[in-house]
């Protein structure tokens, strides 16, 4: 028999049960006998039978509320697609009432992570998408998720020993290394080049910016040893002419600095005032085609960018959490972003790619 055709009705004639019985069986509801649960299992078995899981899922009428923690972020940034992916997904899935609540913590401050995961925790959620913090205040709240069997997903940074459902990001040690690699394709023979951070308190942003700027030191150490590596730091939430004051400075005392790198997605912070200062001479590598990147790129002061698709990450991470809630299926538990490098002959072709 097709099973895709097998009816209630024929599962109940086989196991000599009612059709009511069966319904309550495949959407376990409660109220059904041992011998008429195994009667129908049996049935189930003998006719190889394959429920349709959208079907049951909407049958059983219920909502789901899941939980996405992003860092704070500027308009135009990253994780703006990231969270533009996410409410698409919830799009798709509207009829199975799934919901997608967006909260925001102070990445440069455990004690917002903290504080907002415990307010989190408070709402019960079905799933959680998260940033992680510290490695010591994310494993607390992994641990109760585990405890209360909230599936998670780890998006950005990969901590495995979380035991997440599931991780979306780049192989960030790889993509450094492969941004270093392309930098010295462009500038063999430089002998100086400027990495610009952007910390608080002395620390970048993320793991995964560490991540990276590992992979690169790893590359240069091993095939460009001489190559020597300037650091400047932007502080964050300067003014623009603070920013272009200390860069100002840094070019006229470093005349032999032609290319730079930075490996958050800021670089058009460079990238504008290169081209503000007519420094033609002078370029910038970075991450994330996020619009001010782009512009940069296309008029020549940002050599070329890694691009990750965040609108996909955010997109697969609910679909994720509906395939594995919802749908009781086998999600990928890591999932790494293509490496992609775009530069101003490829990056108008650079969209969004058509899901689902």
């Amino acid at each position: 028999m097709d099973t895709a055709k097998i009816r209630i009705k024929d599962i109940a004639e086989r196991a000599g049960v009612s059709v009511g019985t069966v319904d309550r069986v495949l959407h376990e509801r409660p109220n059904v006998s041992p011998k008429a649960l195994e009667k129908v299992k049996k049935a189930l078995e003998e006719m190889d039978y394959k429920p349709n899981m959208y079907a049951s899922a909407l049958a059983y009428n219920k909502s789901y509320k899941f939980y996405m923690m992003l860092p704070k972020h500027e308009s135009e940034a990253y994780w703006e697609e990231i969270e533009a992916g996410a409410r698409t997904a919830c799009e798709r899935f509207r009829d199975f009432r799934v919901s997608n609540n967006v909260v925001y913590y102070n990445r440069f401050s455990v004690e917002t992570f903290d504080k907002t995961m415990a307010e989190v925790m408070k709402q019960e959620p079905d799933g959680v998408i998260v940033v992680p913090s510290r490695l010591d205040v994310t494993t607390k709240y992994a641990n109760i998720m585990h405890e209360r069997n909230i599936p998670f997903i780890l998006l950005d940074s990969y901590m495995p020993d979380l035991k997440p459902l599931s991780f979306f990001g780049q192989d960030s040690f790889a993509s450094g290394y492969l941004a270093a690699r392309m930098m010295m394709l462009f500038t063999p023979k430089e002998k100086e080049i400027m990495l610009m951070k952007q910390m608080r308190n002395g620390n970048v942003a993320s793991k995964q910016q560490e991540n990276r700027e590992t992979g690169f030191r790893h590359y240069m150490r091993d095939h460009f040893p001489n190559v020597k590596i300037h650091e400047i730091n932007l502080p964050l939430d300067e003014k623009r002419e603070n920013y272009d004051s200390t860069l100002e400075k840094f070019f006229k005392g470093h005349p032999l600095v032609h290319h730079c790198i930075t490996f958050n997605s800021k670089a058009h912070i460079v990238g504008e005032y290169l081209l503000r200062s007519n420094r033609r001479n002078i370029q910038i590598m970075g991450y994330d085609m996020v619009p001010k990147n782009a512009e940069c790129l296309r008029q020549g002061s940002i050599s070329c960018l890694i691009a990750q698709h965040a609108f996909i990450q955010g997109y697969a991470c609910i679909d994720t959490l509906f395939n594995a809630i919802i749908l009781k299926k086998e999600v990928e538990p890591v999932n790494y972003m293509p490496i992609e490098i775009l530069t101003k002959e490829n990056v108008d072709f650079y969209t969004r790619k058509n899901i689902g």
